[in-house]
């Protein structure tokens, strides 16, 4: 098992920035990637990026490349999620989430943090 916890949402006005952190526990996460999606209401929920654990490899959803980074922290066992020049419909709440390597589902997901920006 892994579990996950988020933190760092929040209220921000359109152009600022917010930086999300998720915190594991539970597993080594050498054999992991690291995800984040978020779920707009009415929405579904969608993917934002990813990490894999063992070499740092990162992948976005078109409509945040260049304004959000994903990173981590291996002695922390956390990964963050950088956004910058946040815009009203980045509005939702943002999940963490994780999968084995071998697995092509995500296993793991985390309760989930606001995110809110104002226009």
């Amino acid at each position: 098992q892994v579990q996950l916890v988020e933190s760092g949402g929040g209220l921000v006005q359109a152009g600022g920035s917010l930086r999300l952190s998720c915190a594991a526990s539970g597993r080594t996460l050498s054999n992991y990637a690291m995800g984040w999606f978020r779920q707009a209401p009415g929405k579904e929920r969608e993917f934002v990026a990813r990490i894999t654990w063992s070499d740092g490899s990162t992948y976005y959803e078109d409509s945040v490349k260049g304004r959000f980074s994903i990173s981590r922290d291996n002695a922390k066992n956390t990964v963050y999620l950088q956004m910058n020049s946040l815009k009203p419909e980045d509005t939702a709440i943002y999940y963490c989430t994780a999968r084995r390597l071998t697995s092509i589902s995500y296993d793991y997901w985390g309760q989930g943090t606001q995110v809110t920006v104002s226009s």
